[in-house]
């Protein structure tokens, strides 16, 4: 994947590889966080396509599976294409991994409170708010993973 990446930026103008190096992390983010959105998307149609039933079951453990099939892969592109974080034992990379979750859990629960507030209880837009949360959520998942999940050693107090 790297070298896909990094054979695409070589046939950039040098001013537009200046600007993907200076934010290379970030970029990076985007990409993977957009994969990781079609990942999510795509599971879902093949999982609501597979599990017949209750349409309310379906569509519960759809989004369930589909979550953590989305979470587990933007754990690992994460880890080894936007932070280049390394684990040198089982305990590390387990800490990592549940840090990872924990984080997104906590997103995924700020996603739920900011609907049951603005569309809920206030009656707001649906698609306006899911918009906003997206992008608000995108963000809270990049600042979770650099300052807790992926934090560089030499920038971790012990």
């Amino acid at each position: 994947m790297e070298k896909l990446i990094n054979a695409f930026v070589s046939i950039l103008p040098k001013s537009l590889q200046d600007i993907y190096y200076k934010y290379e992390e970030k970029w990076m983010y985007l990409l993977f966080g957009g994969l990781t959105t079609v990942i999510s998307i795509v599971s879902k149609f093949i999982i609501f396509g597979v599990i017949p039933g209750n349409p309310n079951w379906e569509n519960t453990t759809g989004v369930v599976i589909s979550w953590i099939l989305a979470v587990t892969f933007a754990f690992f592109t994460n880890k080894k294409y936007v932070f280049k974080n390394e684990t040198k034992t089982r305990k590390e990379f387990w800490t990592t991994f549940f840090s990872f979750y924990g984080g997104r859990v906590s997103t995924l629960i700020m996603e739920w409170a900011i609907f049951a507030i603005f569309c809920d209880w206030l009656n707001m837009n649906q698609k306006l708010i899911t918009l906003l949360s997206q992008v608000f959520i995108f963000i809270a998942n990049y600042i979770i993973s650099k300052v807790f999940v992926f934090k560089k050693k030499d920038e971790k107090t012990e």
